[in-house]
C-alpha cells in the first residue's frame, strides 16, 4: 500500500469516527463513555474523570488515542503548545486550560470531519486561547521556533514518513522545546504478516516503529534527553475479540504479538543552543 494510499484509509477511518460522533455515537474505536472507556484496549480508560468534566462529552467520545499526553507532559502557563493529530480536540482543550489565557494550543489535524467537530468542542467549551489548524504532520503550517511544546496521542505511528514528521517537529519547536508524545511502538521482531492481521485489530499498530528506530529517527532530527518510557504493554487476550470478530485465529498468532506492541511516552528536547561549527577559513582568527 503506497503513502497515499494509507493516508486516504486514515483520512477516511478518522472522518468516519467524527461522524458517528456528531451523529450521536462514539467513535468506536474510541471511547464509548463519558469516562473514556472504549471498544478495545488502546483506546480505553485513558482519562479519569476529572478530566472528562473539563471538555464537552463529544470531545471524549471522540478519543481514538493511545495515551494521555496532557497528564505526562509539563506544560506551563503562558506557553504555546501544539497537538499533532488533534482529532475531536481532546488534548488540545486540555492543554488550553494547563498554559492557560497567556498561553494557546494549536491543533493540527488533516481531516474536515474532524476539524468540523473539534471547532464545535471548542465553542461548547468557551476555549479562546484554542486554534485548530488543516494540514499534514509532514507539513506543519507553523513558522519555525513557535512552539514551546509539542504532543501527540498515538498519531505519528500512522504516518508513512515518520522521519519527516519528526523534522518539522524540531523545526516548529523553540530552543529548548519539548516533543513529549504518546505513540505505540514495538519490540522485538514482527512479521509483515502479522502487522497486516493486527492492522485489523486497529490501524494505529500497524505502522509502529520499534523503540530503538524510534530513538535513530529522533536523534537524526536533532532531538537530545530521549527517552521512551513504557505505559501499557499489550497482551494476546486484548486482541482477542476484535481479532476473533475479523475472522482471525488469535491463539494461532498469539505468540507473534504477545508483549511485543506497547504504548509509550515518548520525551525529547530540541537543544537550547545551535552548535556552530569552528571556522577555518584564512580569516577566522584575525
Amino acid at each position: 500500500m503506497s503513502g497515499t494510499d494509507v493516508r486516504e484509509v486514515v483520512k477516511e477511518k478518522y472522518g468516519q469516527a467524527a461522524l458517528r460522533v456528531k451523529s450521536g455515537g462514539s467513535s468506536c474505536c474510541g471511547a464509548s463513555s463519558g469516562i473514556g472507556k472504549g471498544c478495545d484496549p488502546i483506546t480505553s480508560n485513558l482519562y479519569d474523570a476529572l478530566q472528562a468534566g473539563q471538555v464537552p462529552e463529544e470531545a471524549m467520545l471522540a478519543s481514538l488515542g493511545c495515551g494521555n499526553p496532557t497528564a505526562l507532559a509539563n506544560l506551563n502557563p503562558g506557553e504555546v503548545v501544539l497537538d499533532l493529530g488533534s482529532g475531536g480536540g481532546i488534548d488540545v482543550l486540555l492543554s488550553a486550560r494547563r498554559v492557560g489565557p497567556t498561553g494557546k494550543a494549536y491543533g493540527l489535524d488533516m481531516t474536515d470531519e474532524m476539524l468540523s467537530l473539534a471547532n464545535e468542542n471548542k465553542r461548547k467549551a468557551g476555549a479562546e486561547n484554542v486554534e485548530f489548524l488543516k494540514g499534514e504532520i509532514e507539513h506543519i503550517p507553523l513558522p519555525d521556533s513557535s512552539v514551546d511544546v509539542i504532543i501527540s496521542n498515538c498519531v505519528i505511528n500512522l504516518s508513512v514518513d515518520k522521519g519527516k514528521v519528526l523534522q518539522e517537529a524540531f523545526r516548529v519547536l523553540k530552543p529548548g522545546g519539548r516533543f513529549a508524545v504518546s505513540d505505540i511502538v514495538t519490540r522485538g521482531e514482527i512479521s509483515p504478516v502479522i502487522r497486516q492481521s493486527v492492522l485489523l485489530w486497529v490501524g494505529c499498530v500497524a505502522g509502529a516503529l520499534d523503540a530503538a528506530e524510534y530513538r535513530d529517527k529522533l536523534a537524526a532530527a536533532g532531538f537530545e534527553q530521549i527517552e521512551i518510557e513504557s505505559t501499557r504493554v499489550y497482551r494476546a487476550a486484548d486482541a482477542r475479540e476484535l481479532l476473533s470478530a475479523e475472522g482471525i485465529d488469535a491463539d494461532a498468532i498469539a505468540p507473534e504479538v504477545d508483549g511485543k506492541f506497547i504504548s509509550a511516552f515518548v520525551r525529547a528536547v530540541k537543544p537550547a543552543t545551535t552548535v556552530t561549527q569552528p571556522c577555518c577559513g584564512p580569516a577566522c582568527c584575525s
